[in-house]
């Protein structure tokens, strides 16, 4: 999909960066719907003061770890222009996405283990009461559960509407929901695993 770019170009680099953007940011916009295209032309990148940046980023990553560099970034703050994660922060974000990723499956069961020894009954770690987020809601963004494994669950087991129903928080939470399912379909990981995975982090810790 994103490897129809060219490789190693300033407006490939920019392309990339509008895309990721518009998913994140956009309910309309689906990067994989559109395959990563939008309408962005080699002229309006031509005629942009931060063009040099593009071109920065491009020659040190591939198009396909500049996708994830943007990625990466997107889940830790609102991106407004290139500026804002061409530094050493957007580097340190990228890192650890990194490292999260190359350990997912590992990280998924160690955060199930960590919530389960926070409740007596399974089902707390969604529950919402009184309208206040729930356990793996708040144990997320306190980053003691990463993203990436409140994100699975959902995809697994479809909590985010019912959450949607009943948290009275209409800021914060909308946020969240939407980052998490434009995030989702970038996850690479096996379903069915994962949900062994889940049923023997609970065995462990029973």
């Amino acid at each position: 999909m994103i490897l129809t770019y060219e490789e190693g170009s300033g407006f490939s680099a920019f392309a990339i960066f509008n895309a990721i953007k518009l998913h994140f940011t956009s309910d309309s916009y689906d990067f994989f719907r559109y395959n990563g295209k939008s309408n962005v032309t080699k002229q309006n990148f031509a005629n942009r003061k931060d063009k040099y940046s593009f071109y920065k980023l491009s020659r040190k990553y591939r198009n396909e770890e500049l996708m994830n560099f943007y990625i990466a970034n997107f889940l830790v703050k609102d991106v407004n222009w290139i500026g804002d994660i061409t530094g050493v922060e957007g580097e340190e974000n990228y890192k650890m996405w990194q490292k999260r990723n190359q350990s997912l499956n590992y990280r998924f069961k160690e955060d199930i283990m960590y919530l389960m020894g926070k409740v007596s009954i399974r089902s707390d770690m969604i529950k919402v009461k009184d309208g206040q987020y729930p356990l793996l809601l708040n144990e997320t963004m306190q980053g003691a559960v990463t993203i990436e494994t409140l994100s699975i669950l959902n995809h697994m087991m479809g909590f985010f509407e019912m959450w949607n129903k009943k948290i009275s928080d209409t800021i914060i939470w909308p946020t969240w929901k939407r980052k998490c399912e434009k995030y989702t379909p970038f996850i690479h990981y096996d379903e069915s695993k994962y949900k062994e995975t889940f049923k023997e982090a609970i065995k462990e810790y029973a």
